[in-house]
């Protein structure tokens, strides 16, 4: 069942934007955002804790609404041999009489782990394949690359040892026409500008250095919401989330948001 919703870097900081003409009107019914990932998209529990509800409950207005499919430990694999990308589906096709359907689709964390042996090209056939399922059902697919671990190195830079998931989907989209969200390099430009003590706050547990508390998930779930609102395509999705304008602020000027 769907619950609506209420309301809610740098400058240089967008996102690729691949495929815009196949997104609705701006005339078209309120979206509806289901949101397909791992631990780093999804509700917050002693497991994982992602972006997903703060981008939810924060930043959605006009009567669109959503539902957190995130699964903790997923990959591009285990997403659909599961079952959690058949219910994904599922939702679109019930969704779209009354809503238009946006899929959010963010993977990489898991599947870059040797134990899952899962390659790139793999990684990259299995998104494809998502974009092809949520056009057939009827919904329009956002790939967004994975979430930046707060992990710095000696110098004080964020490890960006996502680099290869985040190429490999700006390449998927790129290739099958569908829009995508850099989050990726938006967060760690973010997270390189406010250094590791106040990026620290964001973290689920202590030394829990990839997923994130309530406050962490507010913040990164209004970048998501900032990148598709400064996306080519803002005319239609920023009618249904708007990011918080101060947050936006911070973002560009790369200053700490406090929990």
């Amino acid at each position: 069942m769907l619950i609506p919703i209420p309301t809610s870097a740098f400058a240089a900081i967008l996102p690729l934007i691949l495929g815009s003409a196949a997104l609705p009107t701006a005339a078209d019914k309120p979206a509806a955002f289901f949101l397909a990932g791992d631990s780093t998209t999804a509700v917050q529990s002693t497991g994982g804790g992602g972006w997903g509800n703060g981008f939810l409950n924060t930043t959605l207005q006009s009567g669109a609404t959503g539902k957190n499919y995130g699964h903790n430990g997923a990959t591009t694999v285990s997403f659909r041999e599961g079952g959690d990308w058949a219910t994904v589906l599922s939702a679109v096709k019930n969704a779209k009489a009354d809503y238009t359907p946006y899929v959010t689709i963010q993977f990489g964390h898991n599947d870059q782990k040797t134990d899952k042996n899962i390659s790139v090209a793999q990684y990259s056939a299995n998104l494809a394949q998502f974009v092809a399922d949520v056009r057939d059902a009827g919904g329009n697919p956002i790939l967004v690359t994975p979430l930046s671990r707060r992990q710095y190195d000696s110098a004080g830079k964020i490890k960006e040892n996502l680099a290869e998931q985040r190429t490999a989907t700006l390449a998927v989209a790129k290739d099958t026409g569908a829009l995508a969200v850099d989050l990726n390099r938006a967060s760690t430009d973010y997270l390189n500008a406010i250094g590791s003590a106040d990026a620290y706050t964001y973290n689920l547990n202590a030394d829990d250095y990839t997923h994130l508390n309530e406050a962490g998930s507010v913040v990164f779930g209004n970048m998501v919401a900032w990148l598709m609102d400064e996306s080519a395509d803002a005319d239609v999705l920023s009618q249904w989330t708007v990011a918080n304008a101060e947050y936006v602020q911070d973002f560009k000027n790369g200053v700490y948001i406090s929990p």
